[in-house]
């Protein structure tokens, strides 16, 4: 039975209202009810295999638990069990009604089993969506409208069914079963194939126990973050471990990332495809240096989902994070027979950016007592045959007594009683151990020992050192998103809505850069000083009014590169060179653009003594308002030196997109320079994500380059940006 698990009261009131937002009471038990059924129809049952008879063979093994009800008009019995023409004879309306029948049959099927007072539907059936018809995805939707609507929840269809493993029932057309092997990983994919091909397989293979196995498919109705949810709340599920090409609705997906950071369940992902953003051609720096790959990892590293690129990945990171403890200490030390098999460890650690601290004397001279002339006693040591030996425990216990070390990595193969040491240091130990096995995969004896003891195992030491990795960032994206709490944005004020009111009212795509500083500056985004002329003359007299130099840009919504259209003049000094600038500009404006709407020159103060910066935005088709932050000018694509984040940010993460852009050494001070107002820079990244959210569905792109980052105290000046609007 589905239940609500206890939090905080703060969390509570924050999880009613995400759960409210996107679901309901209902929508849970309905899941409940597949995932944990007590009764089961199967329609398409056969006695002849395929996708029918495989499914009814994978439930027989349940039978003496789960009431079982094949459905088929041509049979009056199927191996033993009394077989119903159709769903509305049966004596009971199922907990689960799992579809195998021609795509065409499928919305019948349903309706019955609605009738009949069915708790959930799982279809297993193809032909919808993916066919790639259109008639096909309007019978698909036609499906998951009726699913919502009538409260008989459903997945996929093109699905291959889903797993109970810790109650061994099986509904899936799959043949193949863990065995017995559970554990506390709930595995959801989007392709049944991979759920039960080659994450079953080497779930098996390495020992790897799983709580459910879903495969979703088309995701007409319940779809990855559904199932999701339904996981935060189980107490036998401690990470998520998904696969997906792609999310329907991304807000949902990101409210359960945030309440698995709220429960402390680690959500690992593997996600492929590429969002349509990718393909669109761009029309502005941002639109050019934001790829759909760049953007899922920065929200994924944003909501501290871990983020794994194949299928040992998935899986042995899920084990890791299921098993280890929030490490006390950031530092690891290794252990291993071999000096080089430890030199290569501590290679790969080294290149993830994990710190091998430096033994103390301490632990160096108890080593040392122990290992005499063989061996090196050091962070990675090698031990050669004391591995092995009955003074190994007393080697681990000065390595994972370190106070700078929160894991004990063994490199090794098990020989003598090495795994009941390691196995007895773990259950003594607060600090965390793993394992590099560096023997055959197919060993019997002590690797199977290993598996049983749940010890998180690596064969390779790149593995092992990503593993370690996504163990201490996830911690740290966790504590850092639960001290900032959720990022809220309040709504448009007056007059940030007039001017929302005054741009939709332009009823043109693309805003002049006068234009679109006025929209930054409803945001508190301020710009440079400047007048816009018509005339050489009206040009002269801005700059005499704003005082020498100045700098002359053309201002027109239909030239949006201005430098390479020659239509900007910097480090004009006099009247001369402004006249001389102007001609210049609109000479070359006309050229570049002959039928271009020119509003007049912008006449604008110099900004000397900054660094030059970019902010932009942009918006995924899947993931929503994504903000772009890093070096700016002229050769921004050419060093794409950038960072993104999910729009709204809060200061943390503004800051946290400072540090990583490389560029921004020259905000701290460089070569005798002041340093910038990074206090400003924040505020100013944070005030852009709002406008992002603000704008959603009205914004297509921003783009401020170069924002010019001043020195401290001094704030940052929007110099130059872009907006383009959805049309």
């Amino acid at each position: 039975m589905w239940i609500s698990r206890a939090v905080s009261p703060i969390s509570r009131l924050l999880q009613e209202r995400r759960t409210m937002a996107f679901w309901t009471e209902e929508q849970m038990r309905s899941i409940d009810k597949m995932l944990n059924p007590r009764s089961i129809a199967v329609v398409g049952a056969s006695p002849k295999g395929g996708y029918g008879g495989r499914l009814f063979d994978a439930l027989l093994k349940s039978k003496d638990r789960v009431r079982l009800y094949p459905v088929n008009p041509n049979y009056p019995e199927i191996k033993g069990i009394k077989c119903y023409p159709s769903i509305g004879e049966l004596p009971e309306g199922p907990d689960l009604v799992s579809v195998v029948v021609p795509y065409g049959k499928v919305l019948e099927v349903l309706e019955e089993s609605h009738r009949k007072g069915a708790g959930s539907a799982l279809v297993i059936s193809a032909g919808f969506a993916e066919r790639g018809v259109e008639s096909r995805l309007e019978l698909q939707q036609k499906i998951g409208a009726f699913a919502r609507e009538s409260g008989l929840r459903m997945a996929g269809p093109n699905c291959l069914g889903l797993a109970n493993v810790k109650k061994d029932i099986w509904p899936t057309a799959s043949s193949r079963t863990l065995g017995g092997l559970t554990g506390p990983i709930g595995l959801i994919c989007q392709s049944g194939a991979t759920a039960f091909g080659p994450f079953l397989l080497r779930a098996v293979d390495s020992g790897i126990g799983l709580s459910y196995i879903i495969s979703t498919g088309n995701e007409t109705d319940l779809d990855f973050s559904d199932f999701a949810r339904y996981l935060l709340d189980d107490p036998d599920t401690r990470v998520i471990a998904g696969f997906v090409e792609g999310f329907k609705d991304v807000r949902k997906f990101l409210a359960v990332a945030e309440m698995a950071a709220e429960r402390g369940k680690p959500i690992v992902l593997i996600k492929i495809g590429r969002s349509e953003s990718g393909a669109r051609a761009a029309r502005s720096h941002t639109a050019a240096l934001t790829g759909a790959d760049a953007l899922y990892d920065a929200v994924f590293k944003q909501y501290g989902i871990v983020r794994v690129q194949d299928y040992d990945d998935l899986l042995e990171t899920s084990q890791m994070l299921a098993h280890l403890r929030k490490p006390v200490q950031p530092g690891i030390s290794v252990v291993s027979h071999s000096g080089g098999i430890s030199s290569l460890t501590a290679d790969m650690c080294g290149l993830a950016g994990l710190d091998l601290p430096v033994l103390s004397d301490k632990a160096r001279d108890g080593i040392n007592a122990v290992v005499k002339e063989f061996g090196w006693a050091a962070n990675p040591a090698d031990v050669t045959g004391f591995s092995r030996s009955e003074q190994f425990p007393d080697i681990m216990r000065h390595m994972i007594d370190e106070p700078g070390v929160g894991t004990l990595v063994i490199a090794s193969a098990g020989a003598g009683n090495q795994v009941e040491q390691v196995i007895d240091l773990r259950d003594s130990s607060e600090k965390n151990v793993a394992y590099f096995w560096t023997a055959s995969r197919a060993d019997k004896g002590p690797l199977a020992k290993l598996k049983a003891a749940n010890i998180p195992i690596f064969y390779t030491p790149a593995k092992l050192a990503g593993g370690l990795r996504s163990l201490l960032d996830y911690h740290a994206r966790r504590d850092q998103r639960i001290a900032a709490g959720i990022t809220k944005v309040a709504p448009p004020n007056a007059e940030q809505q007039q001017m929302i009111e005054r741009v939709q009212a332009l009823g043109r795509a693309t805003l002049s850069e006068s234009e679109s500083k006025q929209v930054l500056g409803a945001w508190g985004v301020p710009g440079t000083r400047e007048i816009v002329a018509q005339s050489a003359q009206a040009a002269v007299d801005a700059a005499q009014r704003l005082g020498y130099p100045v700098a002359l840009k053309i201002d027109s919504p239909d030239i949006l590169h201005k430098s390479e259209a020659g239509v900007v003049r910097l480090g004009l000094k006099s009247a001369e060179d402004v006249q001389r600038a102007y001609d210049e500009v609109m000479a070359n404006a006309s050229l570049h653009a002959p039928n271009a709407a020119i509003s007049g020159v912008l006449v604008q103060e110099m900004i000397t003594g900054g660094v030059e910066m970019i902010v932009g935005v942009s918006y995924d088709a899947q993931l929503g308002p994504m903000l772009l932050f890093g070096a700016g000018g002229v050769m921004v694509e050419v060093f794409n030196d950038v960072t993104h984040r999910h729009c709204p940010i809060n200061r943390a993460e503004a800051l946290e997109m400072v540090a990583e852009v490389k560029g921004s050494k020259l905000l701290r001070g460089f070569r005798g320079k002041p340093a910038a107002d990074i206090d400003a820079l924040v505020e100013t990244l944070v005030r852009v994500s709002h406008l992002a959210v603000h704008l959603e569905g009205k914004l297509a792109e921003l783009d401020v380059n170069p924002l010019m980052v001043l020195p401290a105290g001094r704030g940052v000046k929007a110099a130059d940006a872009l907006m383009v609007l959805k049309t």
